[in-house]
């Protein structure tokens, strides 16, 4: 019998890509237990529910990068978004006095048409998104600075406390939302047409193309989708913190892209899964909240990040060279 065909070697493949699947989660319960040995104060119900809710903003801000990811692209300016959209929204309902319900949603308007300038760059001028929004980062950022005005904007009605800071029962009402929003996702994902098209389109452009799918009506509608999901959550950021910043949102899309590739999806698109992407945000909330309960200081926090986003893209490298050696053997059996 040739070894390349045989039961074990089969087996041996399959375990292979077991492990690499489910890899995100081990690493998570592993940190969880290590952490739990090492502080008391860390596995208790009160850190647990503290943790959830610092990364339930980041969380549903991956929800739509990871959408443009996994169809091929990328969005480095959602945290630039949240800025501008913050800074506005806070200026909407103390400067304008616009009262809840008009000034949030012409927030989520506001998010989804700066997604949509995105979206339209990236195919008008058929430059790749990384540096498209790389520019765009720069020019809401600034549009936020210049409409703040070297100012924190406060003097919000007391209802506006509810999104950030509420409670729906004994879970935070961010939390909630982010277990909507994911299921939401990973219903979209799983269970549609549209899913199946943001698959085919990361996975092969060409492919989709000739199965009749609208390539570029498609990358416009995935950037807007991910400005939407940036104005939800400065909105929710804004009531958390309670005044108009422009530090607000600043960087989360360092988290955002760091959670999306330990949790499995490639920089080169036609992969991802809301639950992987969920693993890896967890496991950044886990190190921050451990570094901040060993009083870390800021700038040993960030060279932690930045080695957890190094070790991220080399475990994103190290899937896609096992699947491309496993294809070859399956090719060659």
């Amino acid at each position: 019998m040739n070894k390349s065909t045989s039961p074990f070697s089969n087996m041996g493949t399959r375990l292979g890509s077991e492990m690499r699947k489910y890899a995100p989660l081990m690493i998570l319960i592993l940190l969880v237990i290590f952490f739990s040995i090492l502080s008391p104060n860390f596995l208790t119900s009160r850190n647990l529910i503290i943790i959830i809710r610092q990364v339930s903003f980041a969380a549903i801000s991956s929800i739509g990068i990871l959408f443009v990811m996994i169809a091929g692209g990328i969005d480095l300016s959602i945290g630039s978004q949240i800025v501008m959209t913050n800074i506005v929204l806070a200026i909407m309902m103390v400067d304008w006095e616009l009262p809840l319900g008009v000034a949030i949603p012409l927030t989520l308007l506001l998010g989804t048409a700066l997604g949509t300038v995105n979206g339209f760059l990236s195919v008008i001028l058929k430059i790749h998104p990384l540096i498209i929004t790389l520019g765009t980062a720069s020019i809401y950022k600034g549009l936020g600075y210049i409409f703040a005005q070297s100012r924190n904007i406060m003097g919000f009605p007391d209802a506006f406390r509810w999104f950030g800071q509420g409670y729906i029962g004994p879970v935070p009402v961010p939390i909630v939302i982010m277990i909507i929003m994911a299921l939401i996702g990973s219903f979209i994902l799983t269970r549609t047409y549209f899913g199946r098209y943001v698959f085919a389109l990361g996975g092969n452009e060409e492919a989709a193309r000739l199965a009749g799918v609208n390539i570029n009506g498609m990358k416009v509608l995935l950037f807007a989708i991910c400005g939407f999901v940036s104005g939800i959550t400065s909105v929710l950021l804004l009531s958390r913190v309670f005044a108009g910043q422009t530090a607000t949102g600043s960087g989360i899309e360092f988290d955002a892209l760091t959670a999306a590739l330990l949790g499995g999806v490639s920089f080169k698109g036609g992969e991802g899964t809301i639950f992987g992407l969920l693993t890896g945000i967890l496991i950044i909330g886990v190190l921050n909240n451990a570094m901040q309960l060993a009083s870390f200081p800021d700038f040993s926090q960030n060279v932690v990040k930045g080695a957890v986003l190094l070790i991220a893209v080399g475990f994103d490298v190290f899937q896609k060279s096992a699947k491309a050696k496993e294809t070859v053997k399956k090719v060659a059996a």
